[in-house]
């Protein structure tokens, strides 16, 4: 699971998986019996409709609900990726923060606070592209 996903599961919520259909059960083996004359093919039962696809995710107010996570108003969490990452109690290492860069396309990620303030911009705009409702100050 990616950085992003982990990011989008904590605030989102987890998208439900689409349930399997049960495995079709094979058809009992018919006793051994003299020939007889041949029986009328059975109906053919039509296949099972497939499960509706999951209903959207109704917009989640993302500041809202980082807000009221424990420890939002220690942290600093509306622009700095470092401790949103910390609210979310995911790994804010460098590496980690390095793999969601190239996670939302960028390449050259060093870790300048310039690219830290993009980085926290840019995950805000992919978490309003899923659902997330933030506020215009978070993405801009």
């Amino acid at each position: 699971m990616g950085i992003f996903q982990k990011i989008t599961d904590a605030i989102l919520g987890k998208k439900p998986e689409p349930k399997a259909a049960p495995p079709a059960r094979p058809a009992p083996a018919a006793p051994h019996a003299p020939a007889a004359a041949p029986r009328p093919a059975a109906p053919v039962a039509a296949a099972p409709r497939p499960a509706p696809a999951p209903a959207a995710l109704s917009e989640v107010d993302v500041e809202a609900r980082l807000a009221a996570m424990p420890q939002a108003d220690s942290l600093n969490w509306r622009s700095s990726i470092v401790d949103l990452l910390k609210l979310l109690d995911i790994d804010s290492s460098f590496a980690n923060r390095k793999e969601l860069a190239g996670e939302l396309g960028d390449s050259d990620y060093s870790g300048t606070a310039e690219e830290n303030i993009q980085l926290h911009k840019r995950t805000m705009q992919e978490l309003a592209k899923n659902g997330g409702k933030v506020p215009a100050s978070m993405t801009d």
